[in-house]
Formats: C-alpha cells, structure tokens, sequence
C-alpha cells in the first residue's frame, strides 16, 4: 500500500470482458510497468463483476504511456481505459480546529 501522502497513478478500466478475472487484468498491465493495485469491481448478488475496474501503478510516467496507446485488447475484446480522477480528501489545514 502507498505511504500517506504518496497518491497512486490510477486508471479506471470499463468494458472488461465477463471471461477476464483480476489475475488476467494485472498479467496484462503488468506489461507495461509494475502494477501496485488491481481491482474489479463485484455484484455483490451476483458475485459477478460488472465489467470495471482500476490498475494502479507506482509512477506517473508508466500511466501516461499505457493513457496514450489506443488500443488495449484483453480475451479478444477492445477494453476502454482513462485516467482516474483524484478524489479530494481533507487535510488538517481543511478542518478549522
């Protein structure tokens, strides 16, 4: 896990084919640079995944290049990445102590 204050290079990833597990999304990410997070997200009634999810890598650098190909393929499907947003969380100069 990333030490506080160190913010992961995330890419959210949709479209991911039914036939495609967390194992399959690390393997092919972990091509182009070491992933510290992969995560598909599940239907809890279903134990399914709903066909997204997010890669994480330690560098900026690597996600910019896997943002710039065009094509990203797994199980013979064109998956759909982009680049998370960072979500805003409070510091201690946010809270008025």
């Amino acid at each position: 896990m990333a030490a506080a204050g160190k913010s992961l290079c995330e890419i959210f990833v949709h479209r991911i084919p039914f036939t495609v597990g967390t194992r399959e999304l690390r393997e092919y990410f972990s091509q182009f640079g070491r992933v510290v997070r992969c995560d598909i997200h599940l239907n809890k009634a279903t134990g399914f995944h709903k066909g997204f999810g997010w890669v994480a890598y330690a560098n900026e650098s690597t996600t910019r290049s896997v943002l710039q190909m065009n094509d990203h393929t797994l199980d013979g499907y064109k998956i759909q990445i982009q680049q998370q947003e960072q979500k805003y969380t409070k510091t201690s100069e946010d809270i008025n102590v």
